[in-house]
């Protein structure tokens, strides 16, 4: 039996935050008090926060460790076990790895876009099988409709492989998160160095490749996200239509939908709505959407996800609390919430039989700095 005490902290609770320890045995939490007592052998935590670990359901930041510079591949082995300790250190204890399913072949004027999520996907649950990283990893298969080979990757995967997110991801130039072509034309230029020809004409085939495919590959990819028991997300809903569309799909949340409109919609269909990070903290969205900020003052955000920020995710927590004037309710947006969308109930709670995951953290200004990370009750961070 294994045993800590984590004392003089102060706990955020689903109800609120109060001065209490809490005794981790076996990796769970066992019990829960009041006070700022500390018992002999507890660690002091000086008054800290001490809160559910952080539960991440979008980040494109693997990629960013497996490519570090245009056309600069990484040894993967090592890109996973970077991309692993930067997530722990920032209080993430649960993500959601996504990786792009559906792509495009050199004849497509593609040759960047090609399949590589069932290779990697081993080579993570392989590492997490050799107890190579210090958190939880799950997977999370971002389901490209304007491609060509969606269908056939999605056959690669089982249940045994910890798929706990599908999302339906539509590029479709002019529509969705782009459909102001200036800023597509922004994006991918800049990202890929196209010339204007090489950008009109990646155009014309996204357009094309959503006509050819795009209601077989959704149709496909919802019975995928059935079969492999993971939850369904939409992306980027832009108009009630695409919602209730959504809501027929049986998705449990919006990442990113870019419209106030589309955001109530969700509400209104009981859809949780997802936003990033990085656009509350900057105060919008790089791409023009709406604003978190907007819609957490409408009392229309439920979830927030790092994106492409990892330490964005407390930090944008905390902000929401200072927002909504309840520390407790601003937490669970990257704690309670996303569990309960992705249907983890072993965790982002503090309450006792719950998985010890848990970060302790201390308030500075508008943020907080991390002083400890522990995954089921051991200390990783």
């Amino acid at each position: 039996m294994t045993e800590t005490i984590l004392a003089n902290a102060m706990l955020v609770l689903p109800e609120g935050v109060m001065p209490g320890h809490l005794v981790l045995r076996d990796g769970l939490i066992a019990e829960i008090g009041a006070g700022r007592a500390v018992p002999k052998g507890a660690l002091d935590c000086d008054g800290d926060l001490l809160a559910p670990g952080l539960i991440e359901l979008h980040t494109d930041n693997l990629e960013r460790h497996i490519e570090p510079r245009p056309k600069v591949a990484w040894p993967h082995a090592d890109a996973i076990i970077a991309h692993d300790a930067e997530l722990c250190s920032v209080g993430i204890t649960t993500v959601f790895d996504a990786l792009r399913v559906g792509s495009i072949g050199a004849s497509g004027g593609r040759s960047d876009y090609r399949e590589y999520a069932r290779a990697l996907a081993d080579e993570i649950l392989q590492m997490r099988a050799r107890d190579g990283v210090r958190i939880s990893h799950y997977l999370h298969l971002r389901a490209e409709i304007c491609s060509e080979t969606l269908l056939d990757e999605l056959a690669k995967f089982g249940p045994e492989d910890r798929v706990g997110i599908v999302s339906l991801m539509d590029h479709t130039p002019g529509a969705r998160q782009f459909r102001d072509l200036s800023k597509l034309r922004d994006y991918v230029r800049k990202k890929h160095g196209l010339s204007e020809a090489e950008f009109l004409t990646h155009v014309e085939q996204e357009k094309a490749l959503k006509a050819r495919h795009g209601a077989a590959h959704e149709a496909g990819a919802v019975a995928a996200a059935r079969r492999l028991g993971a939850a369904l997300a939409s992306h980027d809903d832009t108009t009630p239509e695409h919602v209730a569309v959504s809501h027929g799909h049986g998705v449990r949340f919006a990442e990113f939908p870019t419209t106030f409109e589309a955001a109530q919609a969700c509400r209104d269909h009981g859809i949780a709505v997802m936003m990033g990070a990085p656009n509350l903290i900057r105060g919008g969205s790089h791409s023009g959407n709406v604003a978190a900020q907007a819609l957490a003052e409408a009392d229309l955000l439920d979830i927030l996800s790092s994106d492409y920020v990892p330490g964005a995710l407390l930090s944008a927590a905390l902000l929401l609390g200072d927002i909504w004037g309840d520390v407790a309710r601003g937490l669970s947006t990257v704690t309670a919430a996303p569990a309960q969308a992705v249907g983890l109930a072993d965790r982002g709670r503090i309450a006792p039989g719950l998985r010890a995951d848990l970060i302790r953290a201390h308030r500075v200004e508008r943020t907080a700095a991390l002083r400890g990370v522990w995954v089921r009750g051991r200390r990783v961070g």
